[in-house]
């Protein structure tokens, strides 16, 4: 067996069924989950229309490739969403159809990473546990970022050092950041790439969260947009990954693509040739469809614009929350632990969100995660806002309890008792 497997750590949502092993959430409230980032809204109905009409196409291998009328329809979304010439990208060079980003990102660095004695692979922390496991069975060390109030959520490149950036040979971004919300601009992605150039390291930009923004008029950046600013034609060094789960939410379709330099596009293509992951025909082909149309990733954004408004409009005063740019989370402050307070909403409110020190990693300087905690406003409106009244609740309880000196958890579930609605 790889013995590579005994380094990784237990997912977050495994832990955080730990955390709740034998406490009973109260009967008085309905369940609540804002925990996983998986999309409750309904999927687009003609996206499933193709899929069904389809299915006859099960009968027949896929190629790794993909379809071409896919991969013409790929950078056809880039080039309108990033503002690309539309000469940039060529469907047969720059364009790969995987299934989600996941196993995308994961399988990236076991394609790129060579296995030095030093090898390295940077990555925001807090961030996508994914990263970490792809280096970690990849043969590498993980290089954490830590992203904190102090850099505005953003990795500061300036606190890496030459020794460091020398040892790295992949780096992974998420922007719009999860669980930060953090947008990277492009002054910022201009820097990596130039960071990138001189210490000849691949960027992996995580951009599945791209499509949900709080304004029509400012989309979140990309990589490939940074790139272009710099007329770098050629995307060196450079790679994008995105996916229809969020923005569609198809998160059962798992269809996605990574985009961007062609060697590298080329490399990787090699390696999932061998994998064996191609996309069935006929979730490429729904897949067209969804990336054709607009109107109801529209209709998508204002729906997670109203939720976020509600939700912060209700508890941004009761917990230190800052706005974020982009994406479907919060990541507010917490009064006590994050475990905590994830464990006594769970047990009096029934509300499950995710303890940040478990989306987060110990580089040095503590867990960055520690004392916040990740709210995904997944479920629908009325759910989203019958929690931040709850959230509210036991924020209250946990002040008063500050306030008279009581810590004991007896104490505060008789607070709770008798002020709860």
């Amino acid at each position: 067996m790889n013995p590579d497997l005994e380094l990784l750590q237990p997912y977050p949502f495994e832990r955080l069924a730990s955390l709740r092993q034998g406490g009973t959430p109260s009967p008085e409230h309905t369940a609540i989950s804002l925990a996983v980032g998986e999309p409750q809204d309904p999927p687009p109905p003609e996206v499933i229309g193709t899929l069904s009409r389809q299915l006859d196409l099960l009968g027949r291998y896929p190629a790794t490739r993909g379809l071409p009328e896919l991969r013409e329809t790929i950078p056809d979304w880039l080039c309108r969403r990033f503002n690309l010439a539309a000469a940039m990208l060529d469907p047969n060079q720059h364009i790969l159809p995987v299934n989600g980003t996941r196993e995308a990102l994961f399988a990236i660095a076991q394609a790129m990473v060579s296995r030095t004695t030093d090898a390295r692979v940077a990555m925001p922390n807090p961030g996508y546990q994914v990263y970490e496991g792809a280096t970690l069975l990849a043969g590498a060390r993980p290089l954490y970022l830590d992203c904190t109030a102090d850099n505005g959520f953003l990795p500061d490149l300036n606190a890496i050092t030459p020794r460091e950036w020398e040892a790295c040979q992949l780096v992974y971004i998420c922007t719009p950041g999860n669980p930060t919300g953090r947008v990277a601009d492009l002054a910022w992605l201009g820097r990596l790439i130039e960071l990138a150039d001189r210490h000849d390291f691949i960027i992996a930009s995580d951009e599945c969260y791209s499509e949900i923004y709080p304004d029509e008029d400012q989309p979140p950046p990309g990589l490939l947009q940074a790139c272009a600013q710099q007329g770098r034609d050629d995307f060196g060094r450079c790679l994008v990954f995105h996916s229809l789960s969020k923005r569609s939410n198809l998160p059962g379709l798992r269809s996605g693509f990574v985009a961007g330099d062609a060697r590298l596009i080329a490399a990787f293509l090699r390696y999932r040739t061998y994998h064996g992951c191609a996309m069935s025909p006929p979730s490429q082909y729904a897949s067209i469809t969804a990336w054709q149309d607009e109107t109801h990733v529209r209709e998508n954004r204002a729906a997670y614009r109203r939720r976020m408004q509600q939700v912060l409009g209700l508890m941004g005063h009761a917990l230190e929350t800052p706005v974020p740019d982009a994406a479907f989370y919060l990541w507010p402050r917490t009064p006590i632990s994050d475990t905590d307070f994830a464990l006594a909403l769970y047990r009096h409110f029934n509300v499950s969100v995710v303890p940040g020190s478990f989306l987060g990693r110990d580089s040095g300087q503590g867990n960055p995660g520690e004392n916040r905690v990740r709210i995904s406003l997944v479920a629908p409106a009325d759910e989203c806002v019958s929690a931040a009244m709850r959230i509210n609740a036991l924020t209250e309880a946990l002040n008063e309890q500050q306030a008279t000196g009581r810590q004991a958890m007896d104490k505060l579930a008789e607070w709770i008792k008798g002020h709860a609605d």
